[in-house]
């Protein structure tokens, strides 16, 4: 989920001297991302999507031929990579590939990748060699696939688009039990295409475009940026040789010593966050996606953990700062911090505060003292700023560790800030109450200064005060803000089911409070997919407020179901911009639709989740095997595509449906805190070594600091 924040290339150093296209921020901020001009009609054509013609259906009678088809397709080599082969896609040259006359193009993978099921020596029977006979069939089979007759798709605008057949056979009718099991294994099917379409046509890029089929690097040698945020997904699905192929690449070609400017913030969340979370499975969780090469003992049982100390070390750098907030970049070559070339070189609040859960677990793995001090010192530094009822300006600056500006949001680059207070709290296993004090407080000046509620049904929003909490308040509410809705619920459980945490002596009133918060922003961020064409949100949404907008305490009721008419009430309170249609497969909503599905139990939350999927399934897919792309518009029909594959849709988006769909004891909310980048990291003790390190300054009613007006004039 997360927050704004410039992607790598930050500082110096001219991408256009490597060919380098800075990589899509994974919280872009939207007021200053660029936008397209809607398409014309002629582009419209062009970008329009297709259903893929080789994704096949996969609950249909002719699975099991296609599995035939697939497995004969598959050998030792699917490993490897195929460049960029201009004809790779083609209908001819996959047809080639079947019959074994395609020398240049990698064999086309299977898609069930589960060895650890099948007992030594025995393999299921769509994995053993056929006859020439059944090749025959098989080719006969794949070419009538290959023309659509399967694909199960609808016209609309003279398009094909989505409607696969096992979506369909996955509806999930009234009065029918709902099989949450194979609802699972279709998210796991959308990341086995995902995952092969990037290894088919970009492995080792940082950046993968599906329709082009090209990747591109962020640094000269590849940064695993898609490779490194996947590890720990390929291991919740048991991806076992996909993990592999991803553990060869670690081990022979990453490296960190480059002449390359990163994002601090994003590197952290991604890379560092991926390779502890990676050390942290394989260790709880041997069982999942096992690997020899890793168990303990063997010579590449430290992986991980060798790979995220050498890049930690690096990006340590950046709290070489004059005042210790950390540099918005990093040279990983030369170990060097670098200021914001933008911003007036501030760096973003969320940026230097959404580093310490990565930082702080290294630190309790390696023993290493200065991981945790030098992030936990950050925490001081921004709370000392006596920032009014707890709610951050957007951006600080390095080198004097103020505040700059007073723009107050929880969309892009205030977000994640929030997000780690009370995660920080639950990663120490509560011991450090600072952070809960900080959250709480942060919780009623967001209650204070940003809730309201729209004009005709009365959704709740989180929106921004620009011009500080004195200012007017905006009914802008980014996609972004809707990982609001499952952190709310954590912090008032902390982990446990909610029928659980009512029976706990310290349940109160706030608490209730809080849970119903959740619900009414849950239902709201719902309600932004249910408003588009697609089904899936836009980056932005505006809202029909009145002037002067209701305070939180007002009494409202939205309505519980949203009415599929065109001209329903409801749909006059949300505004959809055509510059903020697009639809970066981001994972916020999703995120916090697991949560809510955890901690309340109530089945909405899954149902809701699963329709969100049809729609990603439907408008998203790639044609030609090309996985699943976002959307440059997500309130047309067909969408207009934007080639590219985020890494979070892999790391997050598809993570959270895998869980949403999964049982409660995988991954434990109170064992465990997810990062930013949904990365699953250990709850732990801090021992001796460790500790919090600081206090409060008193503050009065507002939450500003006393005395601190007298300081400024000294």
């Amino acid at each position: 989920m997360n927050s704004a924040h410039q992607a790598l290339a930050e500082a110096s150093a001219p991408a256009a001297a490597l060919d380098i296209e800075p990589v899509q921020r994974h919280h872009a901020d939207a007021d200053d991302e660029h936008k397209p001009n809607p398409p014309t009609d002629a582009e419209t054509e062009t970008m329009s999507f297709n259903i893929p013609k080789n994704v096949p259906s996969f609950s249909a009678p002719q699975r099991q031929l296609e599995d035939h088809l697939w497995a004969a397709a598959s050998s030792s080599s699917r490993h490897r990579s195929t460049g960029n082969n201009p004809n790779a896609n083609t209908p001819s040259s996959v047809l080639g590939g079947f019959l074994g006359n395609n020398n240049n193009r990698a064999a086309l993978p299977m898609y069930k990748d589960k060895p650890y099921m099948y007992p030594p020596g025995r393999r299921p029977l769509h994995r053993r060699k056929r006859t020439c006979g059944g090749l025959l069939l098989m080719v006969v089979v794949g070419l009538v696939w290959w023309t659509g007759l399967f694909a199960g798709g609808e016209q609309q605008g003279g398009k094909v688009v989505g409607n696969w057949g096992w979506l369909r056979g996955e509806a999930g009718e009234r009065g029918r039990r709902v099989d949450w099991g194979r609802r699972r294994e279709r998210v796991v099917e959308a990341m086995e295409l995902s995952w092969d379409a990037y290894e088919r046509y970009a492995w080792g890029y940082d950046e993968f475009h599906p329709e082009s089929k090209k990747g591109r690097h962020m640094a000269p040698k590849g940064l695993g940026w898609i490779i490194i945020d996947s590890l720990d997904t390929l291991m919740l699905m048991n991806m076992t040789s996909r993990l592999a192929h991803a553990r060869e690449w670690l081990a022979n070609s990453l490296t960190w010593d480059q002449d390359q400017d990163v994002n601090t913030f994003e590197t952290t969340i991604r890379m560092l966050g991926g390779l502890l979370s990676a050390h942290y499975l394989s260790n709880e969780y041997p069982h999942l996606a096992p690997l020899t090469d890793d168990d303990p003992g063997k010579p590449g049982e430290d992986l991980y953990l060798e790979k995220a100390k050498d890049l930690a070390d690096r990006l340590m750098a950046a709290f070489d700062s004059r005042s210790g907030i950390p540099y918005a970049s990093v040279d990983l070559a030369k170990y060097k911090g670098l200021i914001s070339h933008a911003d007036l070189g501030a760096s973003s609040t969320a940026e230097t505060t959404t580093l310490q859960l990565e930082f702080k677990y290294l630190a309790k793995l390696t023993g290493e003292k200065d991981f945790w001090d030098k992030a936990e010192r950050v925490m001081k530094l921004v709370d000392d700023n006596g920032a009014q009822d707890g709610l951050v300006p957007i951006f600080i600056f390095a080198t004097t560790g103020k505040f700059n500006g007073n723009n107050i949001r929880l969309g892009s680059r205030g977000d994640s800030y929030y997000e780690y207070l009370i995660k920080q709290y639950l990663q120490t296993n509560k011991k450090e109450p600072v952070y809960l004090d900080m959250w709480r407080e942060a919780l009623r000046g967001v209650r204070k200064h940003l809730v309201t509620y729209t004009e005709h049904s009365q959704f709740t929003i989180i929106g921004e005060r620009p011009n500080g909490l004195d200012g007017d308040l905006s009914p802008k509410m980014d996609h972004l803000v809707c990982f609001m809705p499952g952190t709310i619920a954590l912090g008032a459980t902390g982990g446990l089911p909610e029928r659980e945490a009512r029976k706990l002596p310290t349940w109160t009133a706030q608490d209730d409070a809080d849970m119903q918060l959740a619900r009414e922003l849950m239902q709201t961020c719902w309600g932004m997919y249910k408003y588009t064409a697609t089904g899936l949100a836009g980056e932005i949404t505006y809202f029909k407020i009145a002037n002067p907008p209701p305070p939180e305490s007002a009494p409202h009721h939205a309505p519980a179901e949203f009415d599929p008419d065109p001209d329903a009430e409801w749909r006059k309170d949300f505004d959809l911009r055509p510059a903020d249609a697009h639809n970066l497969q981001r994972p916020e909503t999703v995120e916090s639709l697991f949560y809510m599905w955890r901690i309340t139990g109530e089945e909405k939350y899954r149902d809701w989740g699963w329709d969100m999927f049809k729609s990603f399934m439907n408008y998203t897919a790639v044609a030609e095997g090309g996985g699943f792309t976002s959307l440059s518009d997500a309130n047309k029909l067909p969408p207009a595509t934007r080639d590219n594959m985020e890494s979070f849709w892999l790391a997050e988006t598809l993570k959270y449906f895998y869980l949403l769909f999964s049982e409660g004891d995988l991954l434990p909310l109170d064992k465990i805190v997810l990062n930013t980048e949904a990365h699953p990291l250990p709850r732990f003790e801090m021992g001796p070594l460790f500790e919090t390190g600081w206090k409060r300054r008193e503050r009065d009613e507002k939450g500003r600091i006393v005395g601190a007006e007298e300081e400024k004039k000294e």
